[in-house]
This record gives C-alpha cells, structure tokens and sequence, in this order.
C-alpha cells in the first residue's frame, strides 16, 4: 500500500492519541487494556470474579434503599422475587451465553451474527446505545452513590453538607483522569476490595440479624403491618410481582462477567477455537456471583426493613443510597460505620472504573469495524475525554440523584438482557434443543415483561438510551460519510494464477478492464474489449486482463481482499475478488500491483449511466454506483503524488 509523508505531529496530539490501535488489521487490539492472557497464563476463576464483582456487588451500596423506596414493608418479599429470576432465569441464560461467545464477545455478537447488511449494523447501534446508557449510568449512579456515603458520614456531614453535586463530579473526573494517564485492569485491587467489601457485610447482616432475633418484636411488626396493608400471601406476591421491575438494579452484573471471559484461565489444553476450560470456569464464576449476591440481597433487603424507620429511606433521609451503611453506624458505631463507608466508596468508585473499561471496550469492538468511528476514536484518551463530559452531563440532570438514575440504569441492563435471552432462544431453536428453547423463551417474555414495565414506569431510561442511540448512529453515519473515500482494503492476497498474470503483464504496460459480470460468456469480453478500445482509441496489439468484484456486505468497512486468476473461453484472463465496496477494491489492487512491480498500472472504466448523488448514495449503501470517480478519489486520497497514482480512464 502506498504510504505518505506527514508532518510530525505535536506533542499534545501524540499524546492523545498514544496506543492508537489499528482495528480490523491482523494483531490490532481494542481498547484500554493489554491483550487479554493466554489461557494457560489466566487468572483462576474466582479471582475474575472479582473484578466483575466491583460492579455486580456494589449494587448493594445503593439496591436495599431503592427496594425499600419502591416496595416498601414487601421489599424482602420482592427481592425473593428477584432472586428466582436471577437463579431460574438470567443465570441460564448468560451461562449459555458464554457457550455461545467464549471470546467475550457476548449477547450482543451472538445476534449481530443473525443479521447483516445495513439492518444488522443498525440494530448493533441500538444495542450499543443501551449497552451505553448502562456503562454511562453505572458511573455517574456510582459515584453519586459514593458521594452519598460521604456526604452522610457522621464526621463530615457538617462539612460537606449540600456539596454532593461537586463531590460526584469530582470523582467523575479522578476516574476520567486515572484512564488518561492509562489504566490497566488490576484484578489484585479487585480481590482485595471485593473480600473487604463482603466480609464487612457480612458483619453488618450478622449484627443486624441479632437484633432482629433479640428483640422479637420487630419481626412481629413487620409481618403484623405487612398483613394489614395487603392481606394475604398471594395479594403480596401479586404485588411483588408488579414492583419488581424497580428492583431491577439487583441484575447488574452478568453481561460483565460475559465481558471478562477471555481473562479466566481455564486448562492448559484450552485453543482459542476450543476453550472448554474457560467456558466451565465462566460458568463457575457465573453462579458463584449470582449464589453469592442473592443471600446477600435476601439477608439485606430483610434487616434493612425491619430495623430502619420508613421515613429515612425517603429522599433527604439518613438510609436514602446508603442503608446497609445506615444501619453500620447504628449498631456498630461511627468507626466501623466510616470504615465502611471508605470500604463503599472504594468499591463504588472502582464499579465506575470497570464500567469505563468496559464502555472503551465495546464500543471499538464495532465502530470502527464498521467505518462508523473517526480515527482518534480508536485511542483511549479522547474516548476518555469524551465519556468523561458526558458522565458529566448525565450526572448535572439528574442532580447526582441515585434514586433519579436508577431507571435509567435499569432499562440499560433490561435491554441487555432481554437481547441476550433472545440470542440464546434463537440459539437453542437452531441446534435442534426443543425444551431449552421453550425455557428461555419463557425467560424472555418474563424479562421482556420486567423492561417494558420499567419503561412505562420510568420513561428517563429510554429517554437517555434514545439519546445515546441517535447519537451514535448521528455521529456513525457521519464518520461512515466522511470515511467513504478512505482505502479500507487491510490486506490484498493474490493466488498463484493472478500472480502470473501481473508477473506477465510487469515486463510492459500494465492495464486493467473494470467489468460488471454479467453472463460471462465470450461476446460479453470480446464486445467489452471493442468498447474500451475504440472509446480510448487504443491500438489492437494492447493487451488487457479483466477485474470483477463483487459486492458481499456493503455495510462492512474494512476487510482483506483475496484476489483470484482464472483463464475463460481460452484466452480472457480475469481477476475476481468479492469486497464491500468496487471502487476501494479495485483501488487496493491497483496500488498492490504497483508497490509489487514498481511500475504504474491504468485501469479502463465506462461511465455509469444515472444521475452523480444518485450514484453516490447508491455507493455508499451498496458499495456500488459510479465506480470510476469514486475509485479515482479513493486513490487521489491514497496517493497524493500524482506521479506515482495508478491512471484511471473513463470514456
């Protein structure tokens, strides 16, 4: 490929864009991590689980507050509820997700393998959008959720009073800050703030399981003021069932342990084709998080509405965002209730940090395989930078409110589930599994059921999710636009019969005839000589060899090109090759063979009939229209030097 000279870059922009990675090539990596570990060189099961836990369990910083806030007296009630769809129903459903995309694609990869061309890359967008407003809302409801802690500890709450805006946006930019100066996955510091973080809940629920025991009186209340506001079991469990979607927050969690797949270890015997090993652990890591949780949401949901007054879950309450830590300093006073605090904010604001990593992860997982990202968009910083102001923007909406971010943290979640129990539907309907599929079919109506409730109860969430979605396929669209000239071809291949041809035609001029296959028969090539030859008044002796591509998927951007040779009818040499776009394929094969025989090939065109924009718009989207200006652009763009650019002629 032809190469340019530039002027160096300043020190700001090398800077910013350091570690820029050349996505769709061979060896290019995404994201702000290093490559993820071999299999034999992982990390045991367990201690990824921990890194999926900063954000998984951390929701109990914030999850007995908003259950009591939505179910009241039934919030023990309703968490059972939310466990039985977590055990009976997200559980599976991701397991199987990690049979499916043991790479850590997940659920989103699984369905976009259902779809193609244009429609497919639309649909991902929209995914991306939700998958966006869940990443974004973990960080900006996290670190509200930290501030929260903060601001109500008993030594500062003077001091800090009303300051819990600026204190949230604070630790917004210190973690935007931690990722412009590069930021790897420490899944130590997970370990470590994992194990502190439940061992001094498990402290807090044997406390407060004590009192509950000891002073039977307050079970008696619970159940005697729970029977008189609904009756009997089955209006409870009715009700339940109609709160639950608000509890949602309590399902956070699985499509990071999807995410972190390829960071398990697994066997020494695991492939990258085949790693058995690592989809068993993920599994194990999978339901040891969700066992884990839903004792822990059970045990907290029920001490946390038993001994905490119901007016202190209200807004300006001392139990609003930070119940367990409520309770933390009540029974176990302010020096334990501080030091779990520190321990809450630690895990809170590390829960950001992985939902960071893994929104930087995402997103050029696809955008820029899709040509729908601009170039600095595949460099960490400005993604940062990027994020970071937006976190920002969500975070002065919702006036760093946890109880305000909550539904929109949950639609994302929803959406990312239900997609992922769909993918797996559509999964086990085609490898024949009639009984799983009708299982999670059923899940999927039920998670479904959990989202749609969700949106109509709390609207903000598929405002925002809407949001984000309009903009990225807005910006997509626009990158994809301006990028359209660009040479996208990663890699050109020519097998042994091609190669002869070029080697044959090196030793004189080198020219091309660009051919729409049509029938392929012999007048077709012979009448397509004719033609080019009387439009460019060109002598009988020239030889010419034809080049037919064609289009596969026009919506994808970058790919490789493999050039094929074959004789037809005796005497016609052509080169086939199939590509997303004719113009950027026929302009890599032209710059190809001139870096591989040093000498400048012509290419011959006839004009396509049909109006320019027409013909344009018919490129863009179909990777079609009027082949010669386009392929002519692409290499004007390719190769500035006019000298040593492949000669397109037209006539």
């Amino acid at each position: 490929m032809a190469t340019t000279e530039h002027p160096p870059p300043s020190r700001l922009r090398t800077w910013m864009l350091e570690g820029l990675s050349d996505m769709g090539r061979a060896g290019g990596h995404t994201g702000p991590h290093a490559e993820p570990e071999p299999p034999h060189k992982g990390q045991r099961w367990y201690r990824v689980m921990c890194l999926t836990g900063v954000d998984y369990f951390s929701t109990l910083g914030y999850q007995p507050g908003i259950a009591a806030l939505a179910a009241g007296l039934l919030s023990p009630i309703a968490t059972v509820v939310l466990v039985i769809v977590t055990l009976a129903g997200a559980l599976p459903v991701y397991r199987r997700v990690a049979e499916e995309s043991p790479h850590g694609e997940g659920s989103i990869a699984m369905l976009e393998r259902l779809l193609s061309f244009w429609k497919g890359k639309l649909f991902v967008l929209t995914l991306l959008g939700f998958a966006a407003t869940d990443f974004l809302i973990t960080i900006t409801l996290s670190a509200a959720d930290a501030s929260t802690h903060l601001v109500e500890n008993p030594h500062l709450e003077s001091a800090l009073h009303g300051k819990q805006m600026i204190i949230t946006l604070a630790l917004v930019a210190l973690l935007g800050a931690v990722f412009l100066k590069g930021f790897l996955e420490a899944i130590g510091v997970a370990v470590a703030l994992v194990v502190a973080y439940l061992g001094l809940n498990v402290v807090v629920v044997i406390v407060g399981m004590w009192h509950v025991l000891t002073e039977g009186h307050l079970v008696t209340d619970w159940t005697s003021a729970l029977t008189a506001e609904h009756g009997n079991v089955f209006v409870m469990i009715g009700v339940s069932l109609v709160v639950f979607p608000k509890l949602a927050l309590g399902l956070s969690g699985f499509e990071t342990g999807v995410a972190v797949m390829p960071h398990v270890q697994g066997d020494p015997g695991d492939t990258e084709e085949q790693p058995k090993g690592r989809i068993r652990d993920t599994k194990k890591l999978l339901t040891a998080a969700a066992l884990i949780m839903s004792v822990f949401l059970i045990a907290t949901s029920f001490i946390t509405t038993v001994l905490i007054p119901e007016k202190e879950f209200e807004p300006g309450g001392q139990a609003n965002g930070r119940a367990l830590a409520y309770l933390s300093h009540e029974y176990l006073g302010n020096a334990f209730g501080t030091v779990y605090d520190v321990s809450t904010i630690a895990i809170l604001w590390f829960a950001g940090a992985s939902a960071m990593a893994g929104l930087l992860n995402l997103m050029p997982r696809y955008l820029p395989r899709y040509g729908m990202a601009p170039h600095w968009a595949r460099a960490v910083r400005p993604m940062v930078i990027v994020f970071t102001l937006i976190a920002f923007l969500v975070t002065w909406i919702f006036d760093a409110d946890v109880d305000a971010q909550g539904g929109a943290y949950a639609t994302g979640v929803l959406v990312l589930m239900s997609s992922a129990a769909i993918a797996v539907t559509i999964a086990a309907r085609k490898a024949g599994q009639h009984n799983w599929t009708i299982a999670f079919a059923v899940v999927s109506a039920v998670l479904l059921y959990v989202m749609v409730a969700n949106v109509i109860e709390r609207p903000d969430g598929v405002k925002i999710g809407a949001c984000f979605i309009a903009g990225i396929i807005l910006v997509s669209l626009l990158s994809r636009l301006a990028r359209a000239f660009e040479l996208r071809v990663t890699s050109v291949t020519l097998d042994d019969m091609a190669e002869r041809f070029i080697r044959d035609m090196a030793s004189r001029k080198i020219r091309f005839i660009a051919n729409q296959p049509d029938s392929r028969d012999k007048a077709e090539y012979r009448d397509k000589i004719e033609q080019i030859r009387h439009d460019n008044d060109m002598p009988e002796q020239e030889d010419f060899v034809f080049v037919e591509v064609t289009v596969t998927d026009p919506s994808e951007f970058e790919a490789g090109l493999t050039v094929h040779g074959e004789v037809l009818h005796g005497r016609y040499r052509v080169l086939t090759l199939e590509s997303s776009s004719i113009s950027n394929a026929l302009a890599a094969l032209l710059l190809h063979v001139r870096d591989s025989t040093g000498r400048i090939p012509h290419i011959y065109f006839e004009w396509t009939e049909g109006g320019p924009f027409a013909n344009f718009l018919r490129f863009f989207l179909f990777g079609q229209g009027e082949v010669a200006p386009v392929t002519r652009e692409v290499l004007r763009e390719a190769e500035p030097d006019r000298v040593r650019r492949p000669r397109v002629h037209t006539g």
